[in-house]
């Protein structure tokens, strides 16, 4: 049986592992949870799943938490080092991190330097850190497994082949709630609008990047640290359909794809069974192909979708520019979900803030909250001068 850690559990992909966790109880046992400040999922979550330990924002949710877990014998931590206490903890075998922010960063980390398996849905682990990251990974010779449905796609489709002898990564993309929609018409779309997906049900932060493309640029940065891949190889093409989930293709012309249905317990289930394949367990989650009917592919539009270029140009010049990056666009999203920003101006402040950001290598994970920290006090200058 495998102990589990989960960072975010309140957030929809640690919701989604709880349910592959209940759908499997003599597979797994949940360990330890960390969350934001919904300590009343929280508690709910404490009670059905008996966790040794949690953690929560800050102190302050500590005492109205555990208000509401009276009979409850639970240790409750807060903040950075609750979430990485929690995280290595020495019964815990894989850490689900799916917690935003650079908390979930630092414990994804020190998880990884604990001998942990990584089931990685924290997009800013890798696009912020990816270097200092995956040297961690070697050295103690931790799995990194994708939970992103696009990466666990390509994890699926290299068990066909060598690495070496990948000639391109194609990475899918619904293309939004605004793939059709006249530039002109960009200008004034409301938060509302781009809340919006067609196909997924997401947080608010990575729906707006799907709107933009942006989570389609940091996930060719995280292609690029999880396959070891430069970005020249690594592609993406709308598919609005979001059947394939992303495809490989061989040197040899030979083109692999993995289909599913749009539900992320499958990407989880896969990582949290790996190397195994077992029995679904759940309504909805075998693909009808006949349903699926055509399925269209096509190549983005740069002016359409500027981040994209963002994103290739912060891999190719390194150093704390995919941090700046992720940095910048998370400030620019909260100021356009606040209606302090202009949809369109979302990629502006992106490129503002890597204009003046460093191209130095970093040495350290300090190194690393110390740029991320930079970048977004940039961030917020940019957005006071262009704020509606």
């Amino acid at each position: 049986m495998k102990g589990i850690c989960i960072l975010g559990s309140t957030g929809s992909t640690g919701q989604n592992t709880l349910r592959v966790v209940r759908s499997l109880p003599s597979r797994f046992r949940v360990i330890s949870l960390a969350a934001g400040r919904n300590i009343e999922l929280l508690a709910e979550q404490v009670r059905e799943f008996q966790p040794q330990v949690i953690s929560v924002a800050d102190t302050d949710c500590i005492e109205p938490l555990r208000a509401r877990l009276s009979g409850h014998r639970v240790k409750i931590l807060a903040g950075s080092p609750g979430h990485i206490e929690v995280a290595i903890h020495p019964e815990v075998d894989v850490v689900v991190s799916s917690a935003h922010g650079v908390t979930g960063v630092q414990a994804t980390y020190e998880a990884i330097r604990a001998g942990k398996t990584i089931g990685l849905a924290n997009k800013e682990t890798l696009v912020v850190a990816g270097e200092v990251v995956t040297q961690a990974a070697r050295e103690r010779g931790v799995a990194l497994l994708p939970i992103d449905s696009e990466h666990s796609a390509l994890h699926q489709c290299l068990r066909a082949g060598r690495r070496d002898e990948v000639e391109r990564l194609i990475l899918t993309a619904s293309g939004g709630p605004f793939l059709r929609t006249p530039l002109a018409e960009l200008e004034h779309v409301t938060p509302q609008a781009a809340l919006k997906h067609p196909i997924w049900r997401m947080g608010s932060r990575i729906t707006i990047d799907s709107a933009t493309m942006m989570n389609k640029g940091m996930e060719i940065i995280e292609a690029h640290w999880l396959f070891d891949l430069p970005a020249r190889q690594i592609e993406v093409l709308i598919h609005p359909e979001s059947v394939v989930h992303s495809m490989i293709e061989f040197k040899d012309g030979t083109v692999m794809a993995q289909l599913s249905v749009a539900d992320m317990r499958l990407p989880i289930q896969y990582v949290l069974t790996y190397p195994d394949r077992v029995e679904l367990r759940g309504d909805g989650l075998r693909l009808d192909l006949v349903a699926a009917g055509n399925l269209h592919f096509e190549n983005p539009d740069p002016k359409q979708y500027p981040c994209l270029d963002l994103a290739r140009s912060a891999l190719g010049e390194g150093g704390g520019m995919p941090c700046a990056l992720n940095a910048a666009d998370e400030v620019a999203v909260e100021a356009f979900l606040g209606g302090r920003l202009r949809f369109q101006r979302i990629p502006r402040v992106i490129e503002q803030v890597m204009t003046k950001t460093s191209r130095a290598r970093f040495g350290s994970l300090e190194d690393v909250l110390e740029c991320d920290r930079d970048a977004r006090r940039r961030a917020q200058e940019q957005v006071a001068r262009y704020s509606i």
